[in-house]
């Protein structure tokens, strides 16, 4: 196991390591990654086809997307540090029998130094708020794509409309979320983001707002960041 010493908060990965047996429910804790991954796979397949391609998914937890991704054709590699939701995610993917798909529990920086530019693809979703240091994951993560590679992050703004409706709303109000999931000062503004990833030598191509509405329980695409958004990169040749 990598060192915790490494770019990571014991305390974030007990609080998903206690809600591993959830990860493929539905209906449970983890309701909302169930519902905005098709919408999250079809824009990472739109901007670069996932079929026959090294994909490296960090911060993979349950394997939603990772296996997701590889059931898209891609060779998929997930790791995480939280050994709960890894165990989790091999025996789901063992379970429904998918190929193409392997787990590795390490961190990001520590998986840069051993394969360095080795993957086509590195998706790194719904985990930066959650690291002590999110600009050295979007480092490392620049380090494992080749060049030409293409990078794809998701995260939440920090804003007094995101702390309404991603702290407020999702985790108190309409409990979609355990409460405590997300810490405020830990949110990152998009600007924030594409400074991190130009500073990792990386291009920024495309950025999307993801929209929920509570009535419908519909997500989808938009130009509004405010909240939930996608930020997508290429590593120059």
């Amino acid at each position: 196991m990598a060192t915790m010493a490494v770019n990571a908060d014991p305390q974030e990965l007990s609080k998903f390591g206690e809600l591993a047996h959830r990860w493929w429910d539905p209906h449970g804790e983890f309701k909302p990654l169930h519902a905005i991954n098709p919408l999250r796979l079809e824009w990472i397949d739109m901007l670069a086809s996932l079929r026959g391609r090294q994909v490296l998914d960090v911060g993979c937890g349950g394997g939603i997307l990772a296996e997701a991704m590889a059931r898209r054709g891609a060779s998929v590699t997930g790791i995480d540090l939280a050994a709960k939701p890894l165990k989790v995610a091999r025996l789901h993917a063992l379970d429904a029998g998918v190929q193409g798909v392997e787990y590795l529990e390490v961190s990001a920086e520590d998986l840069a130094q051993r394969r360095s530019a080795e993957f086509d693809t590195v998706t790194c979703m719904e985990m930066l708020e959650h690291v002590p240091q999110p600009e050295s994951v979007v480092r490392a993560c620049a380090a494992l794509a080749r060049p030409g590679g293409h990078l794809f992050f998701s995260t939440i703004s920090r804003n007094a409309k995101a702390f309404a409706f991603a702290i407020v709303g999702a985790e108190h109000v309409l409990r979609l979320l355990p409460k405590g999931t997300h810490e405020y000062a830990r949110l990152i503004r998009p600007s924030e983001l594409a400074r991190a990833c130009r500073a990792a030598g990386l291009e920024v191509i495309d950025l999307k707002g993801m929209q929920y509405n509570p009535l419908t329980g519909r997500y989808w695409l938009s130009g509004d960041t405010s909240v939930n958004y996608l930020l997508a990169c290429t590593k120059p040749r």
